[in-house]
């Protein structure tokens, strides 16, 4: 009977850098970074803080603890992005009239509005990778799989 290890190919191979999946994923970061660089400025965010509109577009008035969770990012991370973003005019960050301990992040007009500009980044996006519209679903699909694969797992007994 045959093993994963039977599987594998020899050490010369697995060590070169064009077998690694992670440097595929890197190389594919930054050049899906650099694509929407410009695309970005011409609306004026970042990259972070198109991520952090993104969610909120899907659905405001969430917490910056739901937020960070949603984007998996911590809040010393996710903290700044906020206040550019408030500074920018983009959301406020108001405390939850229930709990002051948390803080909801809601969308103002002009964040509202931001989202109509951004409406042309996909399609630009799907032009530049020449792939198909399913093609760069079932890549997502496939990258979100890995992702939830290589997350730490949750303690059941905590």
């Amino acid at each position: 009977m045959r093993t994963g290890q039977d599987l594998l190919p020899d050490t010369s191979e697995l060590l070169r850098l064009d077998n690694q999946v992670c440097f595929a994923l890197y190389s594919a970061s930054l050049a899906m970074t650099k694509l929407y660089k410009p695309l970005l400025e011409a609306i004026g965010l970042t990259y972070p803080q198109y991520l952090v509109m993104l969610v909120l577009w899907e659905g405001d008035r969430l917490t910056v603890s739901e937020l960070g969770e949603r984007l998996t990012l911590d809040s010393g991370t996710l903290t700044p992005l906020l206040k550019r973003l408030e500074a920018a005019g983009l959301l406020a960050r108001l405390r939850d009239a229930e709990d002051e301990r948390r803080v909801r992040i809601v969308l103002t007009e002009a964040g509202r509005a931001l989202r109509a500009e951004a409406e042309k980044i996909p399609a630009c996006v799907l032009q530049s990778t020449q792939c198909t519209l399913p093609e760069l679903q079932a890549l997502t699909g496939q990258l979100s799989a890995l992702r939830e694969r290589l997350a730490p797992r949750r303690s059941s007994s905590g």
